[in-house]
C-alpha cells in the first residue's frame, strides 16, 4: 500500500495534483484512509475525509450500527477503544465516484458492505452500509430510459456483488445498489 504524506488543510490539495492516477485510485484512497482514521479514532482526520452533512443511510440489524456510533461518538459512551468495532476492508473496488468496501465482523458471523459517495473534490459525501445482507451492485446505462422491463434489464449489468462469510451459517436478504 502506498503511504501519502499528510497536508494539515485535509484531503483536497492532494486529490488535486497532477500524479497521473485514476479517480478510481483517488477515491480508494480516501476510503481506506478513512477507515485508518475511524479505527485509530483520529477524529480530526476523519472530519477532513467527511463531508459536515454526510448522508447515512442503513440496512441491517440495529445493533450493528457500529459507523454511525463512530461517527457520532457514541462508541466511547458504549465502550472503550479497545472493545470498539474496527473496520477492516477485506475487498475494495471503485465505479467513478463510488468505491464500495467489504469485510466481516471479529466474529466472523456478520458481514458488512460500505458504498461510499465521493465528490470530485475528494471528500466522501454519503455512505450506504449494509450489514448482513448480500449486495449486488448493478451499473445502468445512460439509455436505459426505455419503459420496457426488458429493455432495462438489458442495459443492467451487474459489477460487484458481495460474499458471504463462510462462517456466518445463515442467509441475509439481498439488495441491489443501481449506480
Amino acid at each position: 500500500r502506498r503511504e501519502r504524506k499528510r497536508e494539515p488543510e485535509g484531503l483536497r490539495p492532494e486529490l488535486a495534483n497532477e500524479s497521473g492516477e485514476s479517480v478510481e485510485d483517488r477515491n480508494k484512497w480516501a476510503v481506506l484512509t478513512l477507515y485508518e482514521a475511524l479505527n485509530a479514532r483520529d477524529v480530526e482526520r476523519v472530519q477532513q475525509l467527511l463531508a459536515p452533512d454526510i448522508e447515512w443511510w442503513f440496512h441491517g440489524p440495529p445493533e450493528h450500527q457500529h459507523m454511525m456510533r463512530m461517527l457520532t461518538g457514541a462508541d466511547y459512551e458504549e465502550t472503550t477503544a479497545a472493545t470498539a468495532f474496527q473496520f477492516k476492508a477485506e475487498r475494495v473496488a471503485a465505479f467513478g465516484s463510488t468505491v464500495v468496501a467489504e469485510g466481516s465482523g471479529p466474529d466472523a458471523d456478520t458481514a458488512w458492505v460500505h458504498a461510499w459517495t465521493i465528490a470530485p473534490d475528494g471528500i466522501i459525501t454519503q455512505v450506504r452500509e449494509y450489514f448482513n445482507t448480500s449486495l449486488t451492485i448493478t451499473r445502468v446505462a445512460a439509455d436505459s430510459a426505455s419503459k420496457s422491463a426488458a429493455s432495462w434489464s438489458a442495459h443492467c449489468t451487474p459489477v460487484w456483488e458481495s460474499r458471504r462469510p463462510e462462517r456466518a451459517g445463515k442467509s441475509f436478504p439481498g439488495l441491489v445498489l443501481a449506480i
